[in-house]
């Protein structure tokens, strides 16, 4: 196991050290970001609660280790290459309430069900990555929310405040930012716990997918579970070493939207003295935060985590190149992913002019899609949902687009859960709008379910399988 450690000393040749907080690993840079322009920020209520928690975190146990997140480099080396395949898939935003064994089990389960369907149809390997253990910031159209005249601040997620309507709840409090630390090391701790401890055998999460496929809605997805029921049954019969299957890497991931957090819980490596973000393998910078010349490009910059970028309809060619310059100035494979959210409409249209411009370059970046985030809408009785059909035909269009490119289409970025809700519309077994308003729990943006999450991989599996 790698050795983190907080290196507090301060350093003379550091003329930013004096601006880090007290006990927060030492490394040139680090804080410049302090001095840059930077937006989807909380305004905390108590300075002296702030100072505490980053105190506090500065110096907690790392939430992953330098050596994981080096594997999960590599891992996503061979992605870029057509050697692998990402799937990426979680809450819109989590919660401390739902961080339950029930719930995070369901989760995991669904994931590692989707990854058996999309690695037979794939014929490669799938990274398994969570948006687990540490999505607890969203950012936000508004600052404020006003209902019957009342108007408070907007819920940014359970790292910040909370999301009862009262103005106890909604105060931006830094506190928080220590139970998500911890509910995130009991997330992962029992994500560890499944995918090491036979959970996540193969043949298990096989036998999970036969439920699917007998409700009569997923009938035209049986001739696929038959091929892979046989193919596991020939591995067993040629004596596989099972043992080896019944364990699976699995990585977690979040947008590192909260500066406060992320860099108080950056960590020099003890090996190469270069930082680490602890608080995930893998971090993304949002749509609403890539401005390149702003803090959250600096800061990722500057840790050796693997980063992910959301690109949405606006990005150009030059975009993408300026982003590759500054986050992967040394074009080290399995460093920069493009996480592309255009919405059904727009995918076709505006993706090949960036995916041209970028392959043109020589940069071999990770391209994945995300279909969920281009494609919100509201249903007529009044909640934010997506449409199955507008996600799947996203998908469709990611892959027909790299196809005619010949380019990788690398991954699948999505949002969903292990359990049986309904905030979006359609799916082989239908949600409709009255659904809603039994099973909407969502406290951000709809997820697919579970049923709709395993219809998407065996969609993605037919097209993984004509790559």
């Amino acid at each position: 196991m790698t050795e983190l450690t907080a290196n507090t000393a301060p350093s003379a040749a550091d003329p930013l050290a004096s601006t880090a907080q007290s006990g927060a690993a030492n490394y040139p840079g680090l804080d410049a970001w302090r001095d840059l322009p930077i937006s989807q920020q909380p305004t905390w209520s108590n300075t002296e609660v702030f100072k505490a928690s980053v105190k506090e975190l500065s110096v907690v146990p790392p939430l992953v280790f330098a050596g994981e997140v080096d594997v999960l480099r590599e891992r996503l080396a061979a992605a870029a290459q057509g050697k692998a395949f990402l799937l990426q898939g979680g809450d819109c935003a989590e919660t401390f309430e739902a961080a339950t064994a029930d719930k995070i089990s369901a989760r995991v389960k669904t994931i590692l069900q989707m990854a058996v369907v999309l690695t037979y149809g794939a014929a490669m390997p799938v990274i398994k990555m969570g948006r687990m253990a540490g999505q607890f910031a969203k950012p936000r159209s508004s600052n404020d929310e006003t209902r019957d005249g009342v108007t408070l601040p907007a819920y940014r997620g359970d790292i910040v405040n909370g999301y009862d309507f009262t103005p106890e709840s909604r105060a931006h409090d830094a506190g928080r930012m220590l139970q998500a630390y911890h509910t995130s090391a009991s997330t992962l701790n029992l994500i560890r716990a499944f995918t090491q401890g036979g959970f996540a055998d193969l043949r298990l999460v096989h036998q999970w997918n036969k439920g699917f496929t007998e409700n009569p809605a997923h009938a035209r997805y049986e001739s696929l579970a038959r091929d892979i029921d046989r193919a596991i049954s020939f591995m067993d019969s040629c004596g596989a070493d099972f043992e080896a299957l019944k364990r699976v890497e699995f990585f977690a991931s979040h947008e590192a939207l909260l500066l406060d957090y992320e860099r108080a819980l950056t960590r020099i490596d003890s090996r190469t003295g270069l930082p680490y973000d602890t608080s995930a393998h893998f971090l993304w910078i949002g749509e609403r935060t890539r401005e390149l010349d702003h803090a959250h490009v600096d800061f990722l910059s500057r840790v050796r985590n693997p980063i992910g970028v959301k690109l949405g309809p606006t990005t150009s060619g030059d975009d993408a190149l300026r982003l590759i310059d500054k986050l992967d100035p040394n074009r080290e494979p399995g460093r920069l992913t493009f996480i592309t959210r255009m919405g059904a409409g727009n995918i076709r249209e505006k993706l090949p002019a960036v995916v041209e411009r970028v392959t043109a370059s020589g940069a071999q970046v990770l391209w994945v899609t995300d279909p969920m985030h281009g494609n919100t809408v509201t249903s007529p009785n009044g909640y934010k949902t997506r449409n199955f059909d507008d996600v799947i035909d996203e998908v469709r269009g990611f892959f027909e687009v790299h196809h005619a490119l010949g380019t990788v289409p690398g991954g699948l970025h999505v949002e969903m859960t292990g359990d049986d809700v309904a905030e979006c519309l359609g799916g082989a077994d239908p949600i409709d709008q009255d659904a809603f308003l039994d099973r909407y729990e969502s406290v951000c943006d709809p997820r697919l379910n579970h049923m709709q999450s395993l219809e998407m991989a065996f969609l993605v599996a037919g097209a993984l399988s004509k790559r």
